[in-house]
């Protein structure tokens, strides 16, 4: 398809290239050279160090670029690459599960572009790389791009993030240094290691200078999440209102029971059947807002309108333990034969070991019948609403599950790189590199089942906590009054590889307008592979927990931390304590029909393979002139992308039967920048830019991943990628003021604006999938809401950002050193929602804010680095915004808002000498939580609406650092 033209193109800029020129997109950073005079760097040691180095890299920066500087060799403070961004302008992290943070949005947007030393990676069949896999060990530098020039990737419309590891050339000569810390995690009770060794050495020898670099890091890490939520809504009958009659044409196989007090409306009801209404229908799940929660609402249930009341469907508590380690290393080869070459060969690795086992409580909270004596004073609603606050039920069942999960990553990254000038003014770069990554996944359940237990429950007994007990608790840690459930057993592989070059060159003047010209292109070849394995059988019919002879059963303790009045201990399988194929064996023989295989009968079914080769080439130019005797600098380039996908998927629900998918797209994406200093301590800058967002490879996959009817609401959900999504397309302009106030201070500004097309968005249907691959037990359906992706919206995000950098040079003896860095991000979102049906059909539009954007951020550190110590206190918040929207299936606005997050760290470093430091950290001081609620519009709130709340590991660390040279 486009892969004739752009070749054609790209050796028409080898061409330029070397007729004189060259530089380009190259192993590091993408940098963009500035033409101004040489300014004196700004030079200091310790935390200040870093603050004012990552100043420093945004100063000399054409585009605006925030980074982070370590302090020294293994020097940045924190745990993780996501850790170390969350203090930089712009960036906002979430999802802090696990002891650590693993989403990182730039200015709301949560594709950002991941590079390793400017190039590309990804892990397994993924389009991007999870950052936190990065230990905080091996870095050098990291750079966000908040915009783009053409020589750089034209993917992530949030920006680029660009983690720089160190080369041996980097050192004068022998260089080793280290780090050992213990961190303690607080939920888990556990100390965990973290330890890094970077080792290099350089020589000059006859062929030039020679020098060689391995830097390794590993850590481990227990954690313990544990999560209280309650259910979703759902309607319920009043206690003493109308009843529906019952349709003399109802299909249902019995008499039925007239219409009880308090009872629960599911979403369709024999009772209801009329050949008006042949599937009984009683109300709409999913809708945007919800079902009214106005005082008296009613629903018409044939021909009578019948008020109704709002309640939860259960209440939940989610026991994590998990485990995790990393180890990761990067080595690199440099060769200098002379002052005008060098050549670099490197390798990365990092890989994941993970192991969870979560230990759920569900409760139903749903069933009317065994009413208290005085039903109609057995609830409580919220003022003014339709929904109760809290209510006394008999006979509720409820489950438990042991649910085991593995996974396992490596990646590799493997590179060649040359550097060569070419006289005194051109240069030219030539870059190649391979990839593989591999992932693997399992998961093994065994549910058990309870007997009837009355309950007391309030759904928010405050601060969105709710409170729940049983009339006989006792129940919940005996063994003996739990039987064996459902039996989920699968797994999942993915496999990617990729196969990139690139050549750039560049020639630059010293006078006259046109001071640099630069070109290259980039070749690159991915593939990657999904398959899965999943199966399942119903209970053991009769035998109970204490009876099952495999393994041993978990009772957990100390559930949520005293902070919620409800139960903290129960018990269930443990499926780390058993023979797995026994275990098998043992459902094999209660549910033949199932057709369990033992784990050397399993396989992989293929269900996604992906072949996508992309070309790229730019053009770009920088000129100077000169207004009120100052120099104006313009950058203007643009980049030619042609993309060729061919895919197959292979069907779960037929065999696996193969179909191929061939597409193919190009693209002209212009960018501008012009920089301009009003003084000599004051600029200004202007960028236009355009970017892509392409889609992510298992948003293509058409396989259904299906779950079945867990909350028996009659019907299951399920998620399926599209084949048709196309790429997002981004418009952007941004406008920065710097004030460089002061030697080691700064103030600076940014309004942006995005204007997006193609947005994602996800849209759900309701679909009838007969025989589909579930296991056969009770929450098997054949009736699913099915969400896929969309580009089927548009939308507008624009902000602007605050920054300051202060570290004063007037302050007496003991305060000096001390300093200050903090910034706002203020956002606006608007983006277009399209409103569906049942069956997946476009009614109408709304409106709603993007996906993660908080309205407000804000980070705020006080530093202070003088002698021998040095010391940070960091607080980070971020106003309340939209999560995800759900799966439309209950009686709740569809949206889940995230509350307000923040945490409070503290780092200090105390040197010994020059080579020797302790360091001491605290991570989430004042034990914040994450928690979610539901809203759409103006319907919903964290008080009638609540939905979950997680609690966040608080640790602490200590920790010795060294480096000899």
């Amino acid at each position: 398809m486009a892969i004739r033209p752009i070749a054609l193109c790209s050796a028409s800029l080898v061409a330029l290239t070397l007729s004189g020129a060259a530089f380009a997109q190259t192993d590091a950073a993408p940098q963009t050279v500035t033409q101004e005079a040489p300014t004196e760097d700004i030079v200091v040691t310790g935390v200040r160090a870093s603050i004012v180095g990552a100043l420093n890299v945004r100063k000399e920066s054409t585009q605006i670029v925030d980074s982070i500087v370590s302090e020294d060799v293994g020097k940045l403070p924190d745990n993780n690459v996501v850790e170390a961004l969350q203090r930089v302008t712009g960036i906002q992290v979430t999802d802090r599960a696990g002891g650590e943070a693993a989403t990182i949005t730039i200015r709301g947007l949560t594709d950002p572009l991941t590079t390793l030393n400017g190039r590309n990676i990804f892990t397994a069949a993924g389009t991007s790389f999870a950052l936190q896999d990065i230990s905080a060990n091996l870095v050098k530098q990291v750079d966000v791009y908040k915009t783009r020039s053409a020589d750089q990737l034209e993917t992530g419309l949030a920006g680029q993030i660009d983690v720089q590891t160190r080369r041996p050339l980097d050192f004068d000569g022998f260089t080793i240094s280290g780090l050992a810390r213990g961190v303690y995690s607080e939920l888990a009770d556990k100390f965990n290691p973290n330890v890094a060794l970077l080792v290099s050495d350089r020589w000059e020898t006859g062929i030039g200078d020679i020098g060689f670099l391995i830097n390794g890091s590993y850590t481990r890490t227990h954690y313990r999440n544990q999560n209280l939520q309650a259910g979703a809504m759902v309607p319920f009958l009043t206690a003493n209102g109308a009843r529906p009659a019952i349709s003399p044409t109802n299909n249902c196989v019995n008499t039925p029971a007239a219409w009880g007090a308090l009872e629960r409306l599911f979403t369709q009801d024999c009772r209801a059947v009329t050949a008006a209404n042949p599937q009984g229908n009683l109300w709409t799940p999913g809708l945007d807002a919800g079902l009214s929660t106005a005082a008296g609402s009613t629903l018409n249930i044939n021909g009578v309108e019948v008020p109704y009341y709002l309640s939860r469907d259960a209440v939940i508590a989610s026991d994590l333990y998990g485990k995790r380690e990393r180890p990761s290393v990067n080595a690199a080869l440099q060769w200098a034969p002379n002052d005008s070459s060098v050549y670099t060969a490197e390798v990365f690795y990092t890989g994941f070991r993970g192991e969870t086992f979560n230990s759920l409580h569900f409760s139903y909270a749903d069933w009317w019948g065994n009413l208290p004596a005085d039903a109609a004073n057995s609830f409580e609603l919220y003022d003014g609403t339709n929904i109760i606050k809290s209510r006394q039920m008999g006979a509720v069942a409820g489950f438990n599950s042991g649910d085991m999960a593995t996974n396992k990553t490596d990646s590799y990254v493997y590179a060649l790189n040359a550097k060569w000038d070419v006289g005194e003014q051109g240069k030219i770069v030539a870059d190649i590199a391979y990839q593989d990554s591999k992932n693997e996944t399992s998961f093994f359940a065994i549910r058990t089942d309870r007997g009837p237990l009355d309950i007391d429950v309030d759904f928010n007994a405050g601060g969105g906590l709710p409170a729940y007990s049983f009339a006989n608790q006792g129940v919940l840690t005996d063994a003996s009054q739990w039987t064996v459930g459902n039996l989920f057993d699968s797994g999942t592989k993915n496999t990617g590889s990729a196969l990139t070059m690139m050549l750039d060159g560049e020639y630059k003047w010293d006078d006259g307008f046109l001071r640099r010209i630069k070109a290259g292109f980039r070749f690159d070849d991915r593939k990657a592979d999904s398959y899965v394995r999943d199966q399942g059988a119903g209970g053991l019919p009769g035998m109970t927990l204490a009876a099952f002879s495999q393994g041993t059963p978990f009772t957990n303790s100390g559930f949520f931390d005293g902070r919620a009045d409800i139960p903290t201990s129960w018990v269930l399988a443990d499926p780390r304590s058993m023979d797995k194929d026994a275990v098998r064996a043992l459902y094999r023989a209660a549910h033949p029909e199932a057709n369990l295989l033992l784990s050397d009968q399993m396989s992989f079914g293929r269900t996604f393979s992906i072949g996508e080769t992309n070309l790229a080439a730019y053009v770009m130019a920088d000129g100077e002139l000169e207004i009120f005797g100052r120099p104006l600098q313009l950058q203007a380039g643009v980049r030619f992308v042609a993309i060729d996908t061919l895919y197959d998927y292979f069907d779960r629900g037929n065999n696996f039967a193969r179909t191929t998918v061939s597409t193919g797209s190009e693209k002209f994406l212009p960018s501008f920048t012009a920089r301009y200093n009003l003084t000599d301590n004051l600029r200004i800058r202007f960028n236009y830019g355009e970017t892509l967002r392409r889609p992510a490879f298992g948003d293509l996959n058409p396989n259904r991943i299906l779950t079945g009817d867990l909350s028996r609401i009659g019907f299951g959900t399920g998620s399926s990628g599209n084949a048709n999504l196309g790429a997002t397309h981004s418009k952007n302009m941004d406008l920065a003021i710097e004030w460089y106030f002061e030697r080691n201070s700064a103030i600076y500004a940014t309004a942006f604006r995005r204007k997006i097309d193609g947005l994602v968005v996800p849209l759900t249907a309701r679909e009838f999938i007969p025989n589909n691959y579930l296991p056969r037990n009770d929450a098997y359906t054949e009736y699913f809401n099915i969400t896929r992706p969309e580009n089927a919206s548009n939308g507008t995000l624009k902000g602007v950002e605050l920054g300051l950098t202060y570290f004063p040079s007037y302050l007496p003896s003991i305060l000096d050193g001390l300093g200050f860095t903090g910034s706002a991000t203020i956002l606006d979102s608007e983006q277009t929602i399209p409103v569906v049906n049942n069956e997946g059909e476009i009614t109408g539009t709304a409106k709603s804010a993007f996906f993660g954007v908080s309205k407000l951020s804000y980070n705020a550190t006080l530093a202070y680095d003088s002698g021998p110590v040095g010391a940070r206190l960091s607080y980070i918040w971020r106003k309340g915004f939209l999560n995800n929207n759900e799966g439309r299936s209950f009686a709740n606005p569809i949206g889940m808002w995230r509350a307000p997050e923040k945490s409070l760290d503290f780092q200090l470093t105390w040197n010994v000498n020059d080579d020797i430091g302790v360091t001491f950290d605290a991570v989430n001081i004042t034990k914040a939580k994450q928690q979610n609620y539901y809203k759409f519009g103006d319907v919903g709130n964290p008080t009638e609406f609540n939905s979950s709340t997680l609690l966040i590991d608080r640790t602490f660390a200590l920790g010795v650092r060294f480096k000899f040279d």
